[in-house]
């Protein structure tokens, strides 16, 4: 589900791209959808279908930008940050077990003298 939801995803921000890059702006800019009035749209038309195909994409990515991140976060089992920081060290060879092993231990029972 996660790659499926990636794969879309990359689609969505590939032709975002694209359509951001093809809108002409005030510079210039690549502006390869404008041209003359006798073509198959007019500037005005062109501007009014790559402004909503660029609200509709954005709309899609932050749609599967919040789908990933809450399969990620289902997918991850919660870590409290003192577990975490037990991880890098080992299990037996801790700072607060080399200070234990260096301890003495006292007799429960102290022997009495003669």
């Amino acid at each position: 589900m996660t790659t499926v939801l990636l794969l879309i995803h990359l689609l969505i921000a590939v032709g975002l791209i694209g359509v951001v890059l093809l809108q002409r702006s005030e510079g210039g800019g690549l502006g390869i959808g404008g041209g003359s009035s006798s073509g198959f749209m007019t500037g005005r038309g062109t501007a009014n279908l790559l402004t909503r195909a660029t609200a509709g994409l954005a709309a899609a990515f932050f749609v599967t930008s919040i789908g990933l991140t809450i399969l990620a976060r289902q997918s991850a089992r919660p870590v409290s940050p003192l577990d975490a920081a037990g991880q890098s060290t080992p299990a037996k060879g801790g700072v607060l077990d080399s200070l234990d092993q260096g301890k003495q231990r006292l007799p429960s029972s102290i022997p009495k003298s003669d």
